[in-house]
């Protein structure tokens, strides 16, 4: 069975520059399949908020095509992505990001099955993307992991607990907490992918459950993907708890320290500061 070429996407409003957008169809099922690659190599595929609106149109417009019966998430170049900008984020521009559109929340507002086609580095933002896709799909090059203590970037609601979901709690709050990396086949193991194939073969694993899903009724699948996402609606949004516990906490000299380090290259040192804490409060 054989695909026509990728095509790229035009048309009002699908002028993207941060963001790859094409369109492929199977020339004996009929069906066809969407692909938004994240187009930031230079920045290993970080997004910022350019990135993810851009996301948003083009999920949106597969969402609503209704020949197209599957969308692909990935990466161009190397690697998948390693989340949020920071360099980016240090103007104070978190607020935007976590609010107008989500990177975590695009596979849930697709009508279509969503596809993470991981490759190369699969970290912070772009590990939760991934996971809150329908299916995940990696070569055998990637490495998986979250970031947010590593850079004083508290993360809650749904992206954390969902993912108890995926691997179970144990694993979850090891993989939240202790910002470990972590293999293709360590990532199959725990049930954080679905398939892992050797990188040359990658393509070739992808468009093989693509058929699998033009095989079956596209409207069953719409149903059948809204009742699982059911559940992740039912789970709070991201920022209710960490605002609650830390309503300045971007402003505060620990949420600053995380990213000042990573920019500088050196390793935060959160507990100094706590240490100048407390001698500030036996004074007083």
């Amino acid at each position: 069975m054989t695909w026509t070429a990728w095509e790229n996407v035009t048309g009002e409003g699908l002028t993207f520059t941060d963001i790859c957008y094409s369109k492929k169809f199977h020339e004996q099922l009929g069906g066809g399949v969407a692909r938004i690659a994240v187009n930031r190599p230079k920045q290993y595929n970080a997004f910022t908020d350019r990135t993810t609106s851009e996301m948003f149109r083009a999920v949106y417009d597969a969402s609503h095509d209704p020949m197209i019966g599957a969308l692909l998430l990935t990466g161009e170049g190397e690697h998948f992505g390693t989340g949020g900008d920071v360099e980016w984020e240090q103007w104070g521009l978190r607020e935007a990001f976590l609010w107008r559109y989500p990177p975590n929340r695009l596979p849930r507002i697709s009508r279509k099955p969503v596809i993470a086609v991981v490759k190369g580095y699969c970290i912070g933002g772009s590990h939760h993307l991934a996971y809150c896709c329908d299916f995940t799909i990696a070569a055998d090059n990637a490495i998986f992991g979250q970031n947010g203590p590593r850079v004083s970037s508290p993360a809650d609601g749904y992206i954390v607990q969902y993912l108890t979901r995926v691997v179970g709690a144990k694993k979850a709050r090891e993989l939240w907490m202790l910002c470990r990396r972590y293999s293709a086949s360590e990532a199959l193991e725990m049930g954080l992918v679905n398939s892992v194939v050797p990188l040359a073969k990658l393509d070739e694993e992808v468009d093989r459950w693509c058929e699998d899903l033009l095989k079956a009724s596209p409207g069953c699948l719409e149903v059948l993907k809204a009742s699982f996402d059911w559940e992740i609606d039912q789970l709070p949004q991201p920022g209710i708890i960490s605002s609650n516990l830390y309503p300045d906490w971007f402003d505060s000299p620990e949420g600053k320290e995380g990213s000042k380090a990573f920019l500088e290259k050196r390793k935060p040192d959160f507990w100094a500061l706590r240490k100048a804490e407390v001698e500030e409060r036996k004074k007083a």
